[in-house]
């Protein structure tokens, strides 16, 4: 089962955990059997695909959900109308149901494209920042260094905990609409560019912000199509 869903408020400050934990205490609360991974240490069968960072907002957010269905549960529509109408009502304050989608599916979305959308105060939206992003789109390579969470590395590369990573394949436009920035960026196989760097790049405190960064416009496709897709954009 394909969830969409928004975020916003105060509810963005939550982690991806957090966040798994919000649906399955909705769903038990509204009586949806979650299907349980095989083992002997079983896990609920629901995931979000792609993590939203921390406090960002949300206006496509998608959550995989696996659930069990009984021999006398209604045919797809109404499945999918009932579990909206049970799951909505459990939903905090800050999470919005967008749509419940029934699928057959064994593979999970994958996303390759995304928007992020960044509004300044006036008085730092000017021609400075415009040539800023300007000469962004010009360089041929962008160069950031990442820490690597030291438990990942094998003892004898744990002196070295910074990695440098070229984002510049993962810009796929950045635009000035109205004091806005909008930036679409590619997500790969070998990553995405980080909010944070964006604001990094651009010399960007949030508090020159208007409002939460916000993340839309996800595009999803199933896996065994997105390796052909990166290949088209190459």
């Amino acid at each position: 089962m394909l969830i969409k869903f928004r975020v916003r408020g105060a509810l963005r400050y939550i982690c991806h955990a957090e966040m798994l934990k919000v649906f399955q205490r909705a769903c038990a609360r509204a009586g949806i059997k979650i299907q349980h991974s095989q083992g002997f240490n079983p896990h609920p069968r629901l995931s979000l695909p792609l993590p939203r960072p921390v406090g960002v907002e949300s206006d496509d957010e998608l959550l995989c959900l696996r659930v069990e269905r009984g021999q006398n549960e209604p045919q797809a529509l109404e499945y999918e109308s009932l579990i909206r109408d049970k799951l909505s009502a459990q939903l905090p304050d800050g999470c919005e149901l967008l749509s419940v989608e029934a699928t057959e599916a064994k593979s999970t979305p994958q996303p390759f494209c995304v928007t992020y959308i960044l509004s300044l105060r006036p008085e730092y939206a000017d021609d400075r920042l415009k040539e800023k992003i300007k000469h962004l789109l010009e360089r041929k390579d962008i160069i950031v260094e990442r820490k690597i969470d030291a438990e990942k590395l094998k003892f004898e590369d744990r002196i070295s905990k910074i990695k440098k990573v070229d984002v510049r394949p993962f810009l796929e436009s950045v635009e000035w609409d109205n004091r806005s920035i909008v930036m679409k960026c590619n997500i790969t196989y070998a990553g995405s560019i980080r909010v944070d760097e964006i604001l990094k790049l651009l010399e960007i405190d949030v508090e020159k912000l208007t409002a939460p960064i916000k993340r839309t416009n996800v595009q999803w496709q199933e896996p065994e199509n997105r390796r052909q897709n990166l290949e088209d954009r190459r």
